[in-house]
């Protein structure tokens, strides 16, 4: 699928970072899927060759490079099947906060880390009783002196149990719904501060997910990110850039899939025949592949609107909605045009399958998405 959204050095680099996943996650990705969890010396690998955070300015150690590369990143590795790495959440969607909402002594503190991945991070918005409504959370940071005490439990979060900085969503204000949310960064180590259990997820396996724990939790004030009470404004900025590169993600693995699929089907022979030969499987193909360009025409056309700074919010939620759930009417097409052996762990599928189902859950549930279009309507 030719894509006008590249120019050549673009597709050199994509040329290296299929190479540099054939020699440095290919060979490794399974036993990470069954330790659920990437090691640390993998994204010391990641950030030494460049691939982590490419966008930071060169003065925090960055490249300074367009998003074109990000998505480059985040495409290789989804049609790879490999997003239980998820170093995209950490370079595109957690790491972007502290460059737009830091100060220069922040900025200088952990950017650099970010980039060759001595640091890890991940964002903690979740409660057990609080999800896509995130004015609803109770995990609170008073005020004592120069510190905030921070007390709380987040779970669902993503590099819960590799994180060494999470940025935490916290109510510094309990009575003034979600104009009283802050973000404070909580660095490993910091006293109250633990994790909980790995928690054991259908898919994704080796993005280790887990549950935290804030117990009296002292945090230096010069921790909060940005202005106190502006954090619920700061992650409504986020999401647009969050979504996109979820779809970004959902649109990789549907192309995979569907590539996957028609070379079984070809040389897979059934009453003397290759399935692909059966009119009702060339139809099912042929709808799967009309889905996939409409897909990725709409994706690339996000990308470039984001890239020139135009709104994208009402855009990127209809994408995510539609482009999350055409992934997993791919993935069930494709399972079943594989037989039995969609349903054996041997075959890619099976994995892709499982874990493409959840993509409309995370980054805002379908539902979530559609509510936020329909409000943009008007209705």
């Amino acid at each position: 699928m030719e894509r006008s959204l590249f120019s050549e050095e673009h597709i050199i680099f994509r040329s290296e970072f299929q190479k540099y996943l054939d020699k440095e996650v290919a060979p490794y990705y399974e036993q990470w899927e069954q330790d659920g969890i990437v090691p640390k010396s993998a994204w010391l690998k990641m950030g030494a060759n460049g691939f982590l955070c490419p966008w930071v300015e060169e003065k925090y150690g960055g490249s300074g490079a367009g998003l074109e590369y990000s998505v480059i990143i985040k495409d290789e590795t989804d049609r790879r099947d490999f997003p239980g790495f998820n170093s995209s959440l950490h370079s595109n969607i957690i790491v972007p906060y502290i460059d737009s909402f830091g100060n220069e002594e922040q900025k200088r503190k952990w950017l650099p880390g970010s980039v060759t991945g001595e640091i890890i991070t991940a964002i903690a918005m979740t409660e057990p009783n609080a999800g896509s409504d995130l004015a609803a959370i109770r995990t609170k940071a008073l005020k004592d002196g120069n510190d905030f005490i921070i007390s709380g439990q987040k779970t669902l979060i993503s590099s819960g149990l590799n994180a060494n900085l999470v940025i935490v969503a916290v109510k510094t204000d309990t009575s003034a719904g979600y104009k009283g949310i802050s973000l404070i960064c909580v660095e490993d180590g910091t006293p109250g501060f633990s994790r909980g259990r790995r928690l054991n997820k259908m898919g994704l396996h080796s993005n280790d997910t887990a549950e935290l724990f804030f117990d009296d939790c002292r945090v230096p004030a010069s921790n909060l990110l940005g202005e106190e009470g502006k954090g619920f404004q700061y992650m409504m900025q986020k999401l647009q850039r969050e979504r996109l590169f979820a779809v970004i993600g959902s649109q990789a693995m549907a192309e995979a899939m569907l590539d996957m699929t028609i070379k079984y089907c070809k040389e897979r022979i059934i009453f003397k025949k290759p399935v692909s030969s059966f009119q009702h499987n060339t139809f099912k193909i042929v709808e799967m592949a009309t889905e996939i360009e409409l897909g990725r025409t709409f994706i690339d056309s996000l990308i470039k609107e984001h890239i020139d700074g135009i709104d994208i919010t009402k855009k990127v939620s209809m994408a995510k909605a539609w482009i999350a759930e055409m992934a997993n009417r791919v993935a069930y097409q494709c399972v079943q045009l594989h037989g039995g052996y969609g349903y054996m762990e041997e075959y890619p599928i099976c994995r892709f399958a499982r874990d493409v189902r959840a993509h409309p859950i995370y980054a805002g549930s379908t539902e979530v998405m559609k509510t936020i279009v329909g409000k943009m309507l008007g209705l």
